[in-house]
């Protein structure tokens, strides 16, 4: 297995079958455009782990610094190919989020889950020895 950060074109669409399967609203030229431009403005990095040189996880994030939770690295993205799933590739990727953190002088990492997705909470609080500590809550904008 191989983690490998994703900059060209061609490494950022080769993951999106992956990202599709999270992300179900965006279009690959969307998914582009967003995935360069978070990187540009906002220090987004993106991260796929490789299996016999097949994508089969994918993780975007960014590192950050708030009043409440000090300086951190928030998870936008976490997603096994559906395939692949609970064979150890999620722990794996996130294992590397949270060394990627230390290493780079961050003391946590946080991200947020669907209401809906039970199986991720599990995978996060059981397995990844998260705490649940607030909800999120989104307003759209007409």
């Amino acid at each position: 297995m191989e983690i490998k950060e994703l900059k060209s074109k061609d490494e950022i669409i080769k993951a999106f079958p992956v990202m599709k399967q999270l992300r179900t609203h965006l279009d690959e030229e969307t998914y582009l455009d967003l995935v360069f431009e978070a990187r540009e403005k906002d220090h987004y990095r993106l991260f796929a782990l490789y299996d016999q040189g097949d994508i089969v996880a994918v993780t975007g994030f960014k590192p950050m610094i708030t009043l409440y939770y000090g300086r951190f690295v928030w998870v936008y993205d976490l997603v096994t190919d559906s395939v692949k799933r609970s064979m150890g590739y999620g722990e794996e990727l996130l294992n590397f989020v949270h060394d990627w953190a230390r290493t780079n002088g961050y003391s946590s990492v946080a991200l947020s889950s669907g209401l809906m997705r039970l199986n991720a909470h599990r995978f996060y609080t059981d397995k990844m020895n998260y705490d649940k500590v607030s909800f999120v809550f989104k307003h759209n904008l007409d």
